[in-house]
């Protein structure tokens, strides 16, 4: 099993920025690490994954503000946001696979990001 925390959400006004953390722990060797984020009243939509090797990949409407990094050494993921918009404002879920489980996701419980003036 894979356990993930997400911490680094709150309040930001627009064109703030904040950072997301997401560390992983558990038995199996973590593969890819994604941040994915769902408004109210809106489906669960990909912000950004990024792979053992580093390789990341980006929603289009994150292009240009949001960057994800990871860890390996601590299991820890991150996604740094500038420039937020009101549009923005979602709950934010860590996600990851593994090397053993193949294409099994899994989540954490989520962050909320509020961005209001």
């Amino acid at each position: 099993q894979v356990q993930l925390v997400e911490s680094g959400g709150g309040l930001v006004q627009p064109g703030g920025s904040l950072r997301l953390s997401c560390a992983a722990s558990g038995y199996y060797t973590i593969n890819v690490m994604g941040w994915y984020r769902q408004a109210p009243g809106r489906e669960r939509e990909l912000v950004a994954t990024i792979t053992r090797g580093g390789n990341s990949n980006y929603a289009d409407s994150v292009k240009g503000r949001f960057t994800i990094s990871r860890d390996n050494a601590k299991n820890t993921a991150y996604l740094q946001m500038n420039s937020l918009k009101s549009e923005d404002t979602a709950v934010y879920y860590c996600s990851s696979t593994t090397l053993a489980t193949g294409t099994r996701i899994y989540w954490g419980k989520g962050t909320l990001v509020t961005v209001s003036s």
